[in-house]
């Protein structure tokens, strides 16, 4: 996996070895970024935007969002190893001041988080296997402002989206179902 644009272009990052995620592949990214930057749904500058990826595995979305001049990224993950490899990646393109990694589950982040700062950006990139996403973009609407939300899911998934997200896209790439949303 590599940084796909901006000032880390073409850095390679290190991925995960066991199953427990699932890497954002180049192809997904590359869309992903292309929508948020280009489409006139949304229309995005990263120049100094605050973003939240939750579930950051490897920090590959976080890491490309400060490769675009994100002023910061809070990365939220709880395996233990993964950690050590985000830290890694972050050590790699030698961004430390620009990032804070949550070192905890998604749901007590969101439920503890105090409202000091606003998303411009959320990414929710979660396990396809895991069950408490409606309570997820409950605990979102809820508690923080929120520009845009990014999800990355399992085509099969279903959904309930509370009333307060208004979906501003969805595509589907293979197996991948990503939704911009608006808070």
């Amino acid at each position: 996996m590599r940084v796909i644009s901006g000032k880390f272009k073409g850095k390679k990052l290190i991925l995960p070895e066991a199953q427990t995620t699932r890497p954002l592949r180049d192809f997904v990214k590359e869309n992903i970024f292309n929508l948020i930057m280009h489409s006139k749904e949304i229309k995005f500058n990263f120049r100094n935007a605050n973003i939240c990826d939750l579930f950051a595995g490897s920090g590959s979305f976080g890491i490309e969002c400060l490769s675009r001049d994100a002023k910061h990224v809070t990365f939220v993950e709880q395996n233990k190893s993964v950690l050590k490899i985000l830290k890694n990646n972050i050590l790699k393109i030698e961004s430390q001041s620009n990032c804070e990694i949550i070192e905890n589950d998604v749901l007590h982040f969101l439920t503890t988080r105090k409202l000091g700062i606003n998303f411009n950006l959320i990414f929710i990139d979660p396990p396809y296997q895991f069950k408490k996403v409606d309570e997820i973009f409950k605990l979102i609407t809820n508690n923080f402002r929120s520009n845009i939300i990014i999800f990355h899911t399992h085509v099969k998934n279903k959904l309930i989206l509370p009333n307060k997200l208004n979906i501003l896209i969805d595509k589907t790439y293979g197996i991948s179902r990503i939704m911009f949303l608006k808070n």
